[in-house]
């Protein structure tokens, strides 16, 4: 138990190492999450546009 606890505290440092890390991962969970807004919000509007357009087909076909 005592190896662990040394582990978390890294030489003294370990405040400072294990803030950075929950830093980056907040970071990376904000951004994947206004990537998954971006990515909803911009197709919604396509979709928008197909109506638009009856000429526009949304599904893909094999054209092969």
């Amino acid at each position: 138990m005592e190896q662990l606890i040394s582990y978390f505290q890294m030489g003294g440092h370990g405040s400072f190492i294990w803030t950075s890390y929950g830093m980056v991962f907040l970071l990376l969970a904000l951004l994947w999450l206004q990537s998954r807004r971006f990515v909803r919000n911009s197709q919604t509007e396509l979709d928008g546009l197909a109506v638009d357009r009856p000429h526009y087909q949304t599904s893909k076909k094999n054209e092969t």
